[in-house]
């Protein structure tokens, strides 16, 4: 077998020689060319030279052709803002006023970036395409629904639920509609990135979730290709309900326990991927921080259908040496080093004296709202929310991108990212805060300051 064939076997959850690895390169293949973010999203040319240049460093197996969420939203209506060193962001919802889906068309190849990423793609497939896997990645159905209506489709769950089922209905079919572009620019895999769905409960996902994604997984098999289901966050009480969608793979982050993920999925026979650290260990550790994460990943993986990776994709700035050091433990040539290394040695926060604070102060532990969609939907509904007890309150944004952040994440005792801390408090994990819930906590922490 090649790389590309090991790969593809893997994710049929086969057992393979050797462990297959995909480094998820996005915005990183525009540091990897000296140039920004924004550049890079927005032209053919940079796009493949970004994943050659990830193909010559990295000894992939497979590489996605682009990773970006917001390309089907930016098709149909909304406003990104595109930023250096991220992937561009959603800046307004053309549902989030009156609703109205009869405004609503699928995305043809004309629309938005899309001319872009399908030149990209069938350029990628034919330089690369006959070594490594191709990735092709879609925005899952709850995620491309909350681009396109904001944060009022969690009212929506409860207020009108007929509503989020015909617009979820509609954004698996632009789901459909898109796979079918990228298996006729040559992708060998469709993978769906659904996010935000960390940030429901498993009963929600089934009920507005399931029925969508196991269409477009249907679509994507009768296409002849294989499939991922990618989620990030702590969306551990989902992973059964995602493999019950029929997916070939399921591919998490470092908020999920490996091992769990390999238990669900060995029992639906479905692989599995991940969760290589994307900060602690690549972003900010050592050559042999991501050799031992690397090794421990692969340890837990096994041989059969799984496929490491990071758990989402390459923070801009990755230091190449710690991504080659994860691609020479894959192919065998290094082993375990023996120096210990805290990276986060030195680095010193002092927490804000909460009790004795005039204002409350409220913790966002993030690790980017610039560049993550639950990440930016809580930010965003945290700071409208807080908005009403005027000065009262102040919020923070804390990204772990930052060693500094990571230090207050574990002071705070906060696991998973995006979190909510109230005066020190963790208050909300993994979970958008309702408008009710988040103006309760504040009440009560104000009192607190009030009647001290």
């Amino acid at each position: 077998m090649n790389r590309r064939e090991l790969l593809l076997a893997a994710l049929r959850n086969e057992t393979v020689d050797e462990i297959p690895w995909v480094p998820f390169v996005g915005c990183h293949g525009a540091y990897l060319q000296g140039i920004t973010a924004e550049e890079y999203f927005k032209s053919t040319e940079k796009l493949v030279k970004g994943a050659h240049l990830a193909y010559e460093k990295y000894d992939p197996h497979g590489l996605p052709a682009f990773f970006d969420l917001q390309v089907e939203a930016e098709a149909l209506g909304c406003e990104v803002e595109y930023a250096p060193e991220n992937p561009p962001s959603v800046k307004s919802h053309p549902l989030a006023v009156n609703g109205e889906l009869d405004q609503m068309r699928l995305p043809t190849p004309d629309d938005g970036r899309f001319p872009i990423v399908l030149s990209a793609i069938s350029e990628i497939v034919q330089t690369l395409g006959d070594k490594i896997a191709i990735y092709g990645l879609i925005t899952g159905p709850f995620t491309l629904a909350l681009h396109l209506r904001g944060t009022n489709i969690f009212y929506d769950m409860l207020d009108d639920p007929d509503y989020v089922h015909e617009l979820l209905a509609f954004c698996a079919e632009v789901g459909q509609h898109v796979s079918t572009m990228y298996a006729d620019a040559g992708v060998d895999v469709i993978a769906v990135v659904d996010p935000m769905t960390s940030q429901i409960s498993s009963a929600d996902f089934e009920k507005f979730v399931s029925p969508y994604a196991t269409r477009i997984f249907d679509t994507v098999r009768s296409l002849g290709k294989l499939s991922s289901f990618f989620v990030c966050g702590n969306a551990k009480n989902n992973i059964e309900a995602m493999c019950q969608c029929r997916p070939d793979n399921v591919s998490i982050d470092e908020n999920i326990p490996l091992d769990y993920v390999k238990e669900i999925c060995n029992r639906y026979g479905i692989s599995f991927g991940g969760n290589i650290k994307l900060t602690l260990s690549i972003l900010f550790g050592t050559v042999t921080d991501c050799i031992r994460d690397a090794m421990n990943c692969m340890h837990i993986g096994g041989n059969q259908g799984f496929v490491l990776a990071p758990g989402c994709d390459l923070p801009f700035d990755s230091p190449e040496e710690n991504i080659k050091a994860i691609a020479a433990v894959v192919h065998g040539d290094v082993t375990e080093a023996s120096v210990d290394v805290d990276v986060l040695e030195g680095v010193e926060v002092d927490l804000p004296d909460y009790a004795n604070e005039q204002q409350v102060i409220v913790d966002v532990i993030t690790l980017d709202s610039a560049s993550c969609a639950p990440c930016q939907y809580m930010v965003e509904a945290v700071t409208r929310n807080v908005e009403q007890f005027s000065d009262r309150v102040i919020v923070r944004e804390h990204k772990i991108k930052d060693k500094e952040s990571v230090v207050l994440m574990k002071m705070l005792g906060v696991s998973n990212i995006p979190t909510t801390v109230i005066d020190g408090a963790v208050r909300f994990v993994s979970l958008i805060p309702d408008e009710q819930s988040l103006r309760r906590e504040l009440e009560v922490a104000i009192s607190r300051k009030t009647n001290r």
